[in-house]
């Protein structure tokens, strides 16, 4: 077989435009079209003069950074830096910022002066969507997701580990002082870096034991990133946040194609979900313009609390609510019956149990406290099996447990449990899918509100991926002229 000529000396009798370099399907087009379409209001509200400024040296186009922030954020390359490359080396960069070149500087700038005002592009992406009919809103899924920081984990200390390196490192200052004086050179001009960053570390550990001894930032502090902490992980603990998001389908029949949004995206320091429910499920319903019908989530947000929250405001939730009655121990509490009349449980043993006051927790509703005699429950032939101490058999009875107990009636039924099964498939592909293609495994930024708006252009971001899938296969028409 022979081979094709190659030449690197080729030249082009009519140079190609900018316009042959791109397929017309290809996503940076709708990021072009997406960015293009922003409104003049839009602009301000990301904190951009739509104008520029009269004086001063021509700057580069804030539709040509913002779309190389997106289309970057789409693609994986988060970092200015590789921005910078991609902009020299890669023809859809060069076709979005019409062949110049921004340097990581430039880059860097525009992402630090604006990243803030860029979290109200994911409405702008959610909206969009909505008034084309593409979003399915008769179900949503809430989860969250463990997000490595850009801080070491070995970097977390508590109140003994921060006296004991405070220690150290005063002790390292000192020998460092000792050996500067009694050089033979003359006065240096400047202080040696190895003190430097010496006393750089004292200054970290001390700000972070005040806020410990403040009781300002929990029991372990960072001293990279002081917003970051430990979470658990399936591959251990890291120094990071906890991601959320609230997911909806699209409307294959409207697309013509599967696909998923995110209708909320926040950032948490806390490893528990239960607390994250109600505020991503009001902010879903604040950028989709109305409430879906049903969310689904998992049993990390299955708390009385948050099912007697929605109940109240008459939004459908399904989570798990643990395993049906005829499946539970023998003389758990859900076998004890209440009567609302005289106030008091009858156990199965049919033994009586009276109400003996409330108790309070922190942070925590009061709950009603019933016990049985203790010499009754002593003569009980359950005894052992239904108490553990040796005091009669104790029940609390909390403000939500009707509520509680209704919800898991409705969730023991078929057509919940079947609502259920789609959780899966809707929430959990998009973690997978920021992790694996956009590179989400670890944050770059560092503190709370540089996090939160690096998560919400990661979720702003997977939608314009979605929105560009939508657009490419031409269902939604004039979808990219559609202002954000």
């Amino acid at each position: 077989m022979a081979y094709r000529p190659l030449s690197r000396d080729q030249t082009w009798l009519l140079p190609p435009t900018l316009e042959e370099l791109i397929p017309v399907d290809h996503p940076v087009r709708f990021v072009a079209a997406y960015v293009d379409a922003l409104s003049r209001a839009d602009w301000q509200q990301l904190g951009v003069g739509p104008d520029g400024e009269l004086r001063g040296a021509p700057a580069y186009h804030p539709r040509a950074l913002l779309g190389v922030w997106l289309y970057g954020f789409m693609t994986g390359v988060r970092s200015a830096r590789k921005l910078e490359g991609a902009c020299r080396d890669q023809l859809p960069y060069l076709w979005l910022t019409g062949w110049q070149r921004p340097d990581h500087n430039t880059l860097w700038r525009f992402y630090q002066a604006h990243r803030a005002g860029m979290r109200r592009l994911l409405t702008g992406t959610v909206q969009t969507a909505v008034q084309l009919g593409l979003v399915d809103l008769a179900v949503q899924a809430v989860d969250g997701t463990k997000l490595a920081g850009n801080a070491a984990r070995e970097r977390t200390y508590d109140a003994a580990g921060l006296e004991r390196l405070l220690a150290r490192t005063e002790t390292a200052i000192t020998e460092l002082e000792a050996q500067n004086t009694t050089s033979d050179d003359g006065a240096p001009p400047r202080l040696p870096p190895a003190l430097h960053t010496k006393q750089t570390l004292a200054e970290r550990v001390r700000t972070a034991r005040a806020a410990l001894q403040a009781e300002a930032a929990g029991p372990r502090v960072n001293l990279t990133d002081g917003d970051a902490v430990l979470l658990k992980t399936r591959h251990g603990f890291v120094a990071g946040y906890n991601g959320q998001a609230m997911v909806a389908p699209l409307v294959p029949a409207v697309a013509g194609t599967t696909g998923l949004l995110i209708t909320a995206a926040e950032v948490t320091t806390e490893a528990n979900d239960s607390q994250q429910l109600r505020p991503l499920m009001a902010a879903a319903a604040a950028n989709l313009g109305q409430v879906a019908a049903v969310t689904l989530a998992d049993g990390s947000y299955a708390t009385a609390a948050n099912v007697a929250a929605c109940a109240a405001a008459a939004e459908g939730l399904v989570t798990p609510a643990g395993p049906p009655l005829d499946q539970r121990p023998p003389y758990h509490k859900e076998r004890f019956a209440y009567d609302a009349a005289t106030d008091t449980y009858t156990c199965p043993q049919g033994q009586e149990l009276t109400w003996r006051g409330p108790t309070e927790r922190a942070g925590e509703l009061p709950v009603r406290v019933y016990r049985a005699a203790t010499a009754v429950c002593r003569a009980c032939p359950a005894y052992g099996a239904c108490v553990k101490g040796r005091s009669g058999r104790v029940l609390e009875r909390g403000p939500h447990d009707d509520v509680w107990r209704a919800h898991q009636a409705r969730m023991a039924e078929p057509a919940a449990r079947a609502q259920y099964r789609q959780r899966k498939q809707l929430v959990e592909p998009v973690f997978g899918l920021l992790k694996e293609h956009q590179g989400a495994r670890r944050l770059l930024l560092r503190g709370w509100a540089a996090v939160q708006a690096e998560w919400s252009l990661l979720a702003t971001a997977f939608n314009l991926r979605t929105l560009a899938r939508v657009w490419q296969r031409g269902r939604a028409a004039g979808l990219d002229g559609a202002a954000a």
